[in-house]
C-alpha cells in the first residue's frame, strides 16, 4: 500500500530523493526503491528544485583519437 506524504515527512522525502537523483539514481529506480509512483517522485524532486535530466540514460562515450574501439 502506497503512503501518503504530508508537511514536514513530503519535504523530507523529496530532499532524500534529491540526493539521489543527483548521485545518479533513474526516476524508476527511485520509484521502485521507495514504493512510489513514478510521477510522485517526479513531482518531488521538481518541488525540491532538482534540475531533471534529459531521457535516455547516458550517452555514448566518444572515443579519442588513436583509441581502441
Amino acid at each position: 500500500m502506497r503512503r501518503l506524504l504530508h508537511g514536514e515527512r513530503r519535504l523530507d522525502k523529496a530532499q532524500e530523493l534529491r540526493c539521489e537523483y543527483d548521485a545518479g539514481a533513474s526516476i524508476r529506480g527511485l520509484a521502485r526503491r521507495h514504493e512510489l509512483s513514478y510521477g510522485t517522485v517526479r513531482t518531488l524532486l521538481l518541488q525540491a528544485g532538482t534540475t531533471l535530466r534529459g531521457r535516455g540514460g547516458r550517452r555514448a562515450r566518444l572515443n579519442t583519437p588513436g583509441e581502441a574501439r
